[in-house]
């Protein structure tokens, strides 16, 4: 028996950008979420800055994968 094929071989990629978009729209919401409860509770500096890395550090990733499949639909 052989293994089904999958009769669209871009679907990878869209998995890949949706799940990139997702990130980005998230990583948004949160942060923006995390600045404003930040400035209503009175949080440290230190702890709202910790959000601002992780937001960083999500929109990068979501920035590599999203060059990852541009080179990728670029080449084939």
């Amino acid at each position: 028996m052989t293994p089904p094929t999958d009769p669209d071989p871009d679907a990878p990629l869209r998995r890949q950008i949706r799940r990139a978009a997702f990130v980005m729209a998230a990583t948004m919401i949160i942060w923006m979420g995390a600045q404003f409860m930040g400035s209503q509770l009175g949080w440290p500096v230190r702890l709202v800055f910790l959000f601002d890395l992780a937001a960083i550090a999500a929109l990068v990733w979501a920035l590599i994968v999203t060059y990852w499949v541009w080179k990728a639909r670029k080449a084939g």
